[in-house]
């Protein structure tokens, strides 16, 4: 947008979407009657000359009774956006440079709570290690809720879930949730109108450093979607965010719950919303950034600032926020997230229970041994009453004895199986030599004991590793030397994280580690 033009679009587009909110709630408004004609608006007032530093007038009001002229001025605004602090502009509308295959996804407006149609592993593709009669026990004592603790019984908060009751409320109809958008394909309903209106109005009230202008023009922006949470029908919170299927990831731009509706679990309840939401339409990626204030609730919700996504899948598609934090989270297909926290307290309920079965086996009382009035001197372990009862495991075996530990030619040929693959990762570059000290001075004053692959691979050959707990601690003795001296969001961290995961595997698959 030009810069001449500016002045005039902030001074302007309050007004008239003031106007329109008036129009919207009016019944008798012309922008409701479906065979309304533009050819019938008076001719518009001749050009007045333009007086000097004066703005120029608004439009005729007549203008803004006309539902289509609503979303050519969102829509044809360049959509390019400008940090409310620092003013950086990025690019909203980039252009994929690499080609990737689109999956098809569905855009139905309206969002329901509805179990979801997924494939779960059966029980016979894994292997129980408790019995059939103890699992019937234990079911009969977990739903029996007069003997179990939990916030269905006993009324308390502090063995509930966040989100318990957002649960409630929206199974006793009280609150609920709609997936709603602007669209250039059909005339919006009113209905929907109403909704995005409702959430551009608790945007700007709950984010008072953002523009309004800025909020109003991605709410209703039709690349964006919102999950509206309504109560009464009334939007008391939403997430504005806009999906990239062909990346596999989502952005969330805005995400607010009115203040007086707030510490009730809404927010929790509406992510996970989010997150089925996603799941079913295959995205199973979310990025944002989070200012200081949003990190917590973002960390509760299951976002990490390790960004699982590769930095040439979401640069150039996401908007940049200076002094914001960007955080990922990484969806599971397996999980309903609306009834993630009642699995949980099942579960609980479960282990509970087993805990208290053994506790009970665990207080039966044996006889003593008698043998030693005999003379007999020693006896075996097995020989003795209870005492093998109580290391067998919940199937009714006993552990085996653990394995031997590696001879020193296993232990050199499996190090340096696991060098060789460290060495040729992607992620092992920041720890193929010794850290520099001409490149980064200050290195060695926070680094007291550096390490690095090629030291490793030098004291592998000089057969320093005469057991496997050296191996190991060199290796996360570079680890933590690498998180230490750099930030967690810096891509020196990041890569840390990465080869330390693929370390641990190559260490199960030669048994370094069980």
């Amino acid at each position: 947008m030009p810069v001449e033009k500016r002045p005039l679009v902030l001074e302007q587009f309050p007004k008239f979407l003031q106007s329109l909110n008036d129009q919207l709630d009016d019944d008798d408004s012309p922008i409701w009657n479906v065979d309304f004609d533009l050819n019938t608006l008076p001719p518009p007032l001749p050009n007045q000359p333009e007086k000097p530093k004066t703005p120029p007038p608004p439009p005729p009001p007549e203008l803004s009774k006309n539902l289509h002229k609503l979303e050519p001025l969102v829509i044809n605004t360049e959509l390019t956006s400008s940090h409310p602090e620092t003013g950086k502009r990025q690019n909203d509308d980039p252009v994929c440079t690499t080609p990737s295959k689109r999956r098809k996804v569905s855009h139905d407006s309206t969002f329901s709570s509805s179990h979801h149609n997924r494939t779960f592993p059966t029980g016979s593709e894994h292997e129980c290690d408790l019995d059939d009669d103890l699992l019937a026990e234990v079911k009969a004592i977990v739903e029996d809720q007069d003997d179990m603790l939990g916030p269905d019984t006993s009324g308390s908060s502090v063995n509930q879930a966040r989100d318990d009751g957002a649960r409630l409320e929206e199974q006793t109809g009280l609150i609920s949730f709609h997936v709603i958008s602007n669209t250039l394909s059909r005339q919006p309903t009113r209905e929907t109108l109403l909704w995005l209106i409702g959430l551009q109005n608790v945007f700007s009230h709950q984010l008072p450093r953002m523009p309004k202008e800025y909020i109003t023009r991605l709410v209703f922006d039709p690349k964006h979607k919102c999950l509206a949470l309504l109560k009464d029908n009334r939007v008391i919170g939403g997430i504005c965010f806009r999906m990239f299927p062909t990346q596999g990831f989502t952005e969330i731009v805005f995400c607010a719950v009115s203040s007086n509706e707030q510490v009730k679990g809404y927010g929790t309840y509406l992510m996970n919303h989010l997150k089925d939401y996603h799941v079913n339409h295959g995205v199973m990626h979310f990025l944002t950034f989070a200012d200081e204030y949003a990190i917590g609730y973002f960390k509760k919700q299951g976002f990490a600032k390790d960004i699982k996504l590769t930095k040439d899948v979401y640069q150039g598609y996401i908007k940049e926020y200076e002094g914001a934090t960007l955080m990922g989270c990484e969806l599971d297909a397996r999980i309903q997230y609306t009834e993630f926290s009642l699995v949980i307290k099942r579960q609980k309920e479960v282990l509970q229970a087993l805990i208290e079965k053994r506790r009970n086996d665990c207080r039966k009382v044996y006889p003593g041994i008698k043998c030693y009035e005999n003379g007999v001197r020693k006896v075996a372990v097995k020989d003795i009453p209870g005492l093998q009862e109580l290391f067998k495991d919940a199937a009714g075996s006993v552990p085996k004895i653990p394995e031997p530990t590696l001879t020193p030619d296993q232990l050199y040929n499996a190090c340096r199986a696991i060098l060789q693959s460290l060495k040729s990762h992607s992620s092992a570059w920041p720890f193929l030599e010794p850290v520099s000290a001409e490149e980064v001075p200050d290195y060695y004053e926070y680094i007291k004991y550096p390490m690095d692959l090629h030291t490793m691979w030098t004291r592998l050959k000089n057969c320093y590793y005469v057991s496997k707990k050296l191996f190991i601690a060199d290796m996360n003795r570079m680890m933590t030397n690498c998180r230490t001296y750099n930030e967690p969001e810096t891509e020196y961290y990041r890569c840390a994280n990465t080869l330390e995961k693929f370390f641990y595997t190559k260490c199960k698959d030669h048994k370094l580690i069980t």
